[in-house]
């Protein structure tokens, strides 16, 4: 590896190391789940591929059946906000911190994410780039969850910055649950390797889409059980498995 590689490593592992551990503001909403959707636009995406993830993602936030499962949440729906990520220094905040609580509000928030625009243009794919950006982003804004979550999507394996690992592990002691969405596309194992590095945490879980295609499908049951688990009639169900 080159030197300015493992330079730029131990300065990313210095930082997520330091990073505040998370205080709840007084004044901050309270909601069951506050979600950061960060969705893979690294070089393996190409353009059309780009718009099957947003458009799927839009429209999903548009089903009837996650309207419903919104409905049955308990305190204040969920917050998200929607990240592009690709490197390790490459992310980028397309849709800012929104409450959905409702058909009008998940509405307008599927509606924000199908006009997002593409925020770069490929790069490396760093896993650990994307849940470190994921944390400081629940780290810093106006909402108090119940239920903290990252949702890494992509269709690869980390090749750029430290590994998943190191920062997933610093995630879970946060309390942050790491769901994934693993694309075979390009690599046929992907949600294997999702499975041992990428996800962790309370109820967690990988949902594989077979292509760019099938994405649609899968993030829509991935909402689905993701909304579920967190309503009081899924709560009771956890509690006695």
């Amino acid at each position: 590896m080159k030197m300015h590689h493992i330079l730029a490593s131990l300065i990313f592992v210095m930082l997520v190391a330091l990073a505040p551990c998370r205080v709840a503001n007084s004044q901050s909403q309270l909601v069951d789940i506050e979600m950061v959707l960060a969705v893979d636009i690294s070089s393996s995406v190409d353009d059309s591929e780009y718009e099957l993830q947003m458009q799927g993602l839009a429209e999903a936030f548009r089903h009837p059946e996650v309207l419903a499962a919104i409905d049955g949440l308990s305190s204040g729906g969920i917050a998200m906000s929607v990240v592009q990520w690709s490197g390790t220094w490459a992310q980028s905040i397309v849709v800012d911190w929104q409450q959905v609580s409702d058909v009008e509000s998940a509405t307008r928030f599927a509606d924000l994410v199908s006009a997002a625009p593409r925020a770069f243009a490929g790069g490396a794919t760093s896993i650990s780039g994307a849940i470190h950006f994921g944390l400081r982003q629940l780290q810093s804004n106006d909402f108090n969850g119940n239920h903290l979550v990252i949702n890494v999507m992509g269709d690869g394996r980390g090749n750029d910055g430290p590994l998943p690992t190191s920062v997933r592990d610093r995630a879970l002691s946060m309390d942050v649950t790491i769901n994934g969405l693993a694309i075979i596309n390009e690599q046929p194992f992907v949600d294997a390797y999702y499975e041992e590095n990428v996800i962790g945490g309370l109820d967690s879980f990988v949902i594989h889409a077979e292509d760019y295609e099938d994405f649609a499908r899968a993030v829509l049951e991935k909402l689905l059980r993701e909304i579920r688990q967190r309503t009081p009639e899924g709560q009771v169900v956890a509690s006695t498995r």
